[in-house]
């Protein structure tokens, strides 16, 4: 992690321990798209069978789209604490998330039955199978049959939520199309640990195995650039070469944010414990920090996840688009995205 206004100091992160697995599961309230709030609860009583099936009606009168949009907006890590490993493998995190105002986007049309299409310069090599998490999701919504088109923009295991970020668009588009309430909590943290989180869409402190989401500051505006070095990071692998899965949580928040430039100063007392395993494991991820770091107005530079995508934040949307043209001038193969981080 690089820290300051011209982000040329290097913070180590300090070794943290890892999830043994991959993403974990989450757990539901019923309501409407727009009041969906995650919770940790244990057990929901089963649908009946009669209720999984058929198309939902709305009521008489109600004006229901044909079709629906969503943008499943890119998950940034601004921090990544691994606090603890439970007994069943999985690693508890405290994470400051917010979201990029790029990503995905996913598309729903009213149809017979659910089917799914994949296009985008990231299609290749995605399953738009029953496996697919966007399939997935759309399993979890009986009654709510639709054509699904997914425009895959973002760079596949990059550590910025992408599919889990269209599970949750493909939730979104589903509870827009049939005004049908969003599945339990439960059913969506079973898809995968960031959904619930994507799911939520803001500004967010993430803790537990990703279902326990918490309010924050409200930030101030923020840039960001988004870099891919386009080189697989093993999730796996990362966690495994956590020196120790008990490290501090976050630090205390303060009551506001007064800028930009105050945000990347208490970022800089946190950190990302799989940023120095995934450094080693992939150095191109370290040069693809060092390049971020270097440029004009960057105040943080970091990895976003487990990689291998990594981050730089900046106060004003002039200095993001210097670097986005500055870096893919210099390395046409990265991926590079300049984007407003929505709060």
């Amino acid at each position: 992690m690089y820290c300051g206004r011209s982000a040329a100091r290097w913070r180590r992160a300090s070794s943290g321990g890892g999830r043994c697995r991959s993403s974990p599961r989450r757990t539901r309230p019923s309501g409407s798209a727009a009041s969906w709030t995650p919770v940790s609860t244990r057990c929901w009583p089963k649908r009946p069978p009669s209720a999984r099936r058929r198309p939902l009606r709305p009521p008489a009168g109600t004006d229901v789209p044909a079709t629906a949009a969503r943008l499943a907006r890119a998950k940034i890590n601004l921090a990544l604490h691994v606090t603890g490993r439970r007994a069943d493998g999985f690693h508890l995190l405290d994470s400051l998330v917010v979201f990029a105002d790029t990503g995905d986007r996913l598309r729903a049309r009213r149809a017979a039955r659910t089917s799914l299409t994949v296009a985008g310069p990231f299609a290749a090599g995605l399953d738009a199978g029953p496996d697919n998490l966007v399939r997935r999701a759309a399993a979890l919504m009986p009654g709510c049959p639709a054509a699904l088109a997914l425009d895959k923009q973002l760079p596949l295991a990059g550590g910025i939520g992408g599919g889990s970020a269209d599970a949750a668009a493909a939730l979104r588009a589903l509870a827009d199309l049939y005004r049908a309430p969003l599945p339990a909590p439960g059913a969506v943290l079973a898809l995968g640990a960031d959904v619930p989180v994507c799911l939520h869409g803001r500004a967010v402190r993430m803790r537990g195995i990703g279902e326990v989401l918490a309010p924050v500051p409200a930030l101030p505006p923020l840039w960001c650039v988004l870099v891919n070095p386009g080189v697989a990071c093993p999730t796996g692998p990362v966690f495994g070469a956590l020196a120790s899965p008990d490290n501090p949580p976050l630090p205390d928040f303060p009551d506001a944010f007064a800028d930009a430039a105050a945000l990347a100063d208490w970022l800089c007392g946190t950190r990302n414990d799989l940023e120095p395993p995934a450094r080693a494991l992939v150095p191109e991820i370290a040069r693809a920090g060092d390049a971020v770091a270097a440029q004009p107005g960057c105040l943080l530079a970091r990895m976003s996840g487990s990689g291998a995508t990594v981050f730089g934040l900046f106060a004003r949307a002039a200095e993001a688009r210097a670097a986005e043209a500055a870096l893919s001038a210099a390395s046409p193969a990265w991926w590079c995205r300049a984007a407003a981080v929505a709060g």
